[in-house]
């Protein structure tokens, strides 16, 4: 009679710890920084005890505000006008035939792959051949470019997945295609158009190379101000900001995934 107790030990899978080391490898920088973001020195060599001084202080820094009132200002514009445009192309993409349509929607994405550097490059030298002065509206026009890429994106995506049918019969029954695309197109794109809005606009928030070649004397950005305080060392608020720009990021993305699941799902 064979008496033999097998115990069947747990089986990790390979996968489950290289997708723990991956996100080890992503989120602990971020969970260093927070936790230094508290550090009553200021130095992040030592820790010296816990405080919030450094979120009052950035609460009252001028500079700081300036700098978050422009990109602001330069994200909020810039994203009104990619989601008029994105919307536009996206639906005239997927609507319409015309010469040469295939070019045309490489061309348009293209700011997708194109590295920020050739972009903020090309803008730059855009405007000095016009002998355009660098201002805040400068900044804004080089982060349509890419918005637009990426509202127009999220908007064909919803797209693909609409039915074509009911905009032909709300012609049918004698709209006209300027009411059927307000009263019935445009209802159904609306999770996508604002997806893409919420990224667009935390992609221009975060946008530092653009913004540094096309802004002009006395225009700086939130990323801007943080780079040119960093060139001497890191300091508490610096971190204490950088927490909160990842907040705000994240929950931007957040509410973004929720509003496009929530499109697809109705």
């Amino acid at each position: 009679m064979n008496i033999s107790s097998s115990s069947k030990k747990p089986r990790v899978v390979w996968q489950a710890v290289l997708s723990v080391i991956i996100f080890i490898f992503m989120y602990l920088p971020i969970l260093v920084l927070s936790f230094y973001s508290f550090n009553k020195s200021p130095y992040s060599a030592s820790w010296q005890g816990f405080t919030l001084d450094w979120y009052r202080q950035l609460f009252s820094d001028e500079r700081i505000a300036s700098a978050l009132q422009n990109s602001l200002i330069v994200a909020f514009s810039a994203v009104a006008i990619s989601a008029v445009l994105g919307t536009l192309m996206a639906v005239g993409l997927a609507r319409y035939q015309f010469p040469l349509k295939k070019l045309y929607q490489g061309i348009a994405y293209l700011p997708l792959i194109i590295p920020d550097i050739a972009i903020a490059v090309a803008t730059l030298v855009f405007l000095a051949a016009f002998a355009i002065p660098l201002s805040l509206w400068t900044i804004i026009a080089a982060h349509v470019v890419f918005c637009l890429a990426y509202v127009g994106l999220v908007v064909s995506s919803r797209l693909a997945h609409l039915n074509p049918h009911l905009e032909e019969a709300a012609l049918d029954l004698g709209a006209t295609p300027v009411q059927a695309f307000i009263k019935v197109l445009l209802p159904q794109l609306m999770p996508g158009i604002i997806a893409g809005c919420l990224l667009a606009f935390v992609l221009s928030l975060d946008d530092f190379l653009i913004a540094s070649f096309t802004a002009g004397s006395g225009y700086n950005t939130l990323p801007m101000e943080i780079f040119s305080r960093i060139r001497t060392g890191v300091k508490p608020d610096i971190n204490a900001l950088s927490v909160i720009l990842i907040l705000i990021s994240a929950f931007v993305a957040f509410v973004a995934e929720l509003i496009r699941a929530y499109g697809d799902e109705n």
